[in-house]
């Protein structure tokens, strides 16, 4: 078989191509034997096929040259679908037959016949992510305005010749002690503890964070009942025995008990600002319960309760020893105007 001319230089680099599909190469092989001159059936042992194949494809050759050797149209109409309709499903569930809460992009494709890889390419063009998920909470405080004007105001100008605490509870904090001793840091290697564990009981930190400073006004017991944070309101009269206290508190039931609301009333050097229904967030002690528990609670190892006491009292020591103000930064204006956002129906696309 006679090759036109140039076509030996591109069917050797075919053959010599680790990009090219085997397919074409093989091909190519045949092609090349075939103009060597040798039969059909040596050809099929060299390349590993049958003799009908070599047949096949010296005749397309022949018929076509080197464009003949290209797979032939496949009949029917081909699928095509655009990145709108795989956005479109993917933000509707997923049928019933599958028996899943969201699509992945393989689960997708079989679903719409196409590859994983188009499915991946338009999540990413248009931002689509149903992998992750998220929690959102609205409050329904008919008071939501005034309140977040309230405490945010604290927070950015505090009144003259007064403190702002921020007062809650940490309740339930459970003394754990690992069924092993931990295997400590080394270099190329974290911490390690076992992941099973012994509960010892519980206890509740109550904390007064002074923003200004980050002064921290703490103690800790066994329950979280009026009786418990009545206790600690008196610790706090004790612990600043002459300036006026602007307290911020949740909503929790304990903080509105007729025993709290008396006892408020007779001291009125105390001013109690509530957040708003859900909105217990806006209290910066929040933030400062995330710290002790990502420092001191979470690795921790307790053997008691009372262990696990004399361990948090120690994190406040230190604390205390290097606190630091604690700063808001946003308004009012700014929250108020995020919590209203308005759903819209529309995607981005």
């Amino acid at each position: 078989m006679a090759l036109v001319d140039g076509d030996r230089e591109v069917l050797l680099s075919w053959t010599r191509s680790t990009t090219i599909r085997s397919g074409l190469a093989q091909r190519a092989r045949i092609v090349l034997l075939a103009a060597d001159g040798l039969a059909n059936a040596r050809i099929a042992t060299e390349v590993g096929t049958t003799t009908t194949s070599v047949w096949k494809w010296r005749k397309r050759y022949a018929q076509h040259g080197i464009a003949g050797l290209g797979d032939a149209p496949r009949p029917g109409r081909p699928r095509e679908i655009d990145s709108e309709q795989i956005i479109t499903t993917t933000l509707r569930p997923p049928p019933k037959k599958y028996g899943v809460t969201h699509w992945s992009s393989r689960l997708l494709a079989r679903h719409l016949g196409i590859g994983n890889a188009t499915v991946a390419r338009a999540w990413r063009a248009y931002g689509v992510q149903p992998w992750r998920s998220e929690t959102f909470k609205f409050s329904t405080d008919p008071e939501l305005v005034a309140k977040v004007t309230d405490v945010v105001g604290l927070y950015l100008a505090p009144p003259d010749n007064a403190i702002v605490l921020c007062v809650d509870e940490k309740s339930q904090i459970q003394a754990l002690d690992r069924t092993a001793p931990m295997l400590p840091i080394r270099p190329g290697d974290v911490e390690r503890r076992t992941h099973d564990y012994r509960r010892h009981g519980t206890t509740t930190l109550f904390a007064a964070l002074e923003i200004a400073t980050g002064q921290v006004t703490a103690a800790v017991k066994p329950k979280h009942r009026r009786q418990e944070f009545l206790s600690f309101l008196r610790q706090l009269d004790r612990a600043y025995p002459d300036q006026e206290l602007h307290l911020v508190m949740d909503n929790y039931a304990t903080h509105k008990t007729p025993e709290v609301r008396a006892w408020l009333a007779d001291h009125p050097r105390f001013h109690a600002h509530f957040t708003p229904t859900s909105g217990s967030w806006l209290n910066l002690v929040e933030v400062w319960f995330a710290i002790i528990d990502r420092q001191a609670i979470r690795r921790g190892i307790f053997t008691s309760v009372a262990d696990l006491n004399a361990k948090i009292r120690q994190f406040i020591t230190g604390w205390n020893n290097r606190k630091h103000p604690f700063v808001w930064t946003k308004t009012a204006d700014e929250i108020l105007n995020k919590a209203n956002r308005q759903p819209i129906s529309e995607t981005n696309h």
